[in-house]
């Protein structure tokens, strides 16, 4: 740390340069700004540079190191683990930088490091254009991407990372760089699943598809009727087109219009089909689940960008999230998550199961996301308000790891978790990839500055 004399004219060069705004812990708004999605996270950044362009970024990154500060970097702060602030170091907020420009021509779209699922769904939705986002809108995307990206389209169009085509950085010593196929392409693959490792992006170029029709079936089934559910919804998958993806919920009926108001409160089994194209052809796809007798439904075509905002949970929420990804979805199995999901502790926590296939298992075996091959996945999302359910709430998201352990592939997507450990970091890329990952984080960042995050301990290769 360098000394106080030093560190003040240093700041205020630093507010005098930038032309977003600076924060210290005196700073009206600094409390508002340290705050992230989840509640659980109290943690006091010395300095908070709320960029406004790659100029401001660069010179923030150097500030730190100036100082020898660590640096957490804000996109979304939509991380369970809080990555996107620490104590006593510097935070650069990328939230002023949320620009998306859209290429119809060439069906691609630049988007600032700071922009939500939001900004970029909107930006694309008028074209008829779309790419995998995250399953809410308030995720941010360059996090989501670097991470891996899976989302309600992956089964039809891939994982977030098999759609990126360019990542504009800022690395650990203040310098810009361009990744591409074309360009440092040792760099671009580490992109792929390695998270923050290596720098900040500043601006992502990504893959755009067509998606002129988009449609759901929402249905609401009593708990006791989960098996059956799930049984349905595996046969749907497992034969329907890849265009069909969406989940089975465990969760409380909700405040909201399509729930009977006798429901409201009450434990419900949700069936989730979302399909990439019309509703006529979605509802010939949900006839199975349609048929099952049920409390409640939404079955109707809509804008993608409108299903994007529709299950977004609110910020300052308590969370802990974990996942594992399955072999396969044996009748054994099925009975496992349906009376797991009698057991969810507080009505804010839901319990999930995501299928996968289709465009993830068949795209480019050679990123670090080794996940990519399991067909279905478990997600217990611990969400509460109250500090007092802590201790049971972390602990039902364990728990309900450990009882589907014996299906488990042992990989992971890291977005979908918190700080679970070293061991669960290479569960998440791969032993091989992470040594390759190791060495290409040694080359752009040897002093481990980007550490907030699913870290990768820089080693030469």
């Amino acid at each position: 740390m360098a000394p106080l004399s030093k560190a003040g004219a240093a700041l205020a060069a630093l507010r005098a340069d930038l032309s977003g705004e600076v924060l210290a812990p005196d700073d009206p708004g600094y409390d508002e700004a340290r705050s992230v999605y989840n509640g659980m996270i109290d943690r006091r950044p010395a300095v908070i540079a709320q960029c406004a362009n790659e100029a401001d970024v660069v010179r923030s990154v150097r500030f730190a190191r100036e100082l020898d500060l660590p640096i957490a970097v804000r996109g979304g702060g939509h991380s369970v683990a809080g990555m996107a602030l620490n104590d006593g170091g510097l935070v650069v907020d990328l939230r002023r930088m949320h620009d998306v420009t859209v290429h119809p021509g060439s069906r691609s779209v630049r988007v600032q490091g700071g922009a939500l699922m939001s900004h970029l769904d909107h930006a694309t939705q008028p074209h008829g254009l779309a790419t995998t986002g995250g399953r809410v809108s308030t995720t941010g995307v360059g996090g989501f991407v670097l991470g891996g990206g899976s989302g309600w389209l992956d089964r039809t169009i891939g994982l977030a990372v098999d759609n990126l085509l360019g990542v504009e950085l800022v690395t650990a010593d203040g310098s810009t760089v361009r990744a591409t196929e074309a360009e440092n392409p040792e760099l671009f693959w580490a992109l792929h699943g390695g998270g923050g490792n290596f720098g900040i992006a500043t601006a992502l170029t990504l893959k755009l598809h067509e998606l002129p029709e988009f449609s759901i079936a929402m249905l609401m089934y009593l708990p006791e009727s989960g098996p059956e559910v799930v049984s349905l919804y595996r046969e749907i998958i497992s034969t329907g087109p890849q265009e069909a993806s969406g989940g089975v919920i465990y969760l409380t009926g909700p405040p909201e219009e399509f729930i009977p108001e006798h429901l409201v409160g009450k434990p419900l089994c949700c069936a989730l089909l979302t399909y990439a194209g019309g509703e006529e052809d979605m509802r010939k796809l949900a006839q199975p689940l349609l048929a099952l007798p049920h409390e409640a439904e939404i079955v109707t075509a809509l804008p993608y960008v409108d299903f994007q905002c529709m299950l977004d949970d609110p910020p300052g929420m308590r969370n802990y999230w974990s996942a594992e990804y399955l072999s396969g979805l044996p009748d054994e199995l099925v009975d496992v998550f349906c009376a797991l999901g009698d057991t969810v502790p507080v009505p804010t926590t839901q319990h999930v199961l995501f299928p996968q296939g289709g465009a993830i298992a068949t795209g480019p075996a050679e990123f670090p996301v080794p996940y990519r091959d399991a067909p279905w996945a478990v997600h217990p999302f611990g969400v509460w308000e109250d500090p007092a359910d802590d201790e049971r709430c972390v602990q039902w998201v364990k728990s309900v790891r450990s009882a589907v352990q014996p299906w488990s592939t042992g990989a992971v997507y890291l977005n979908f978790i918190g700080d679970e450990g070293d061991d669960r970091v290479v569960a998440g890329l791969g032993a091989e990839n992470t040594r390759r990952l190791a060495a290409v984080k040694a080359e752009y960042d040897p002093d481990n500055v980007f550490r907030f995050n699913h870290n990768i301990a820089p080693v030469p290769g």
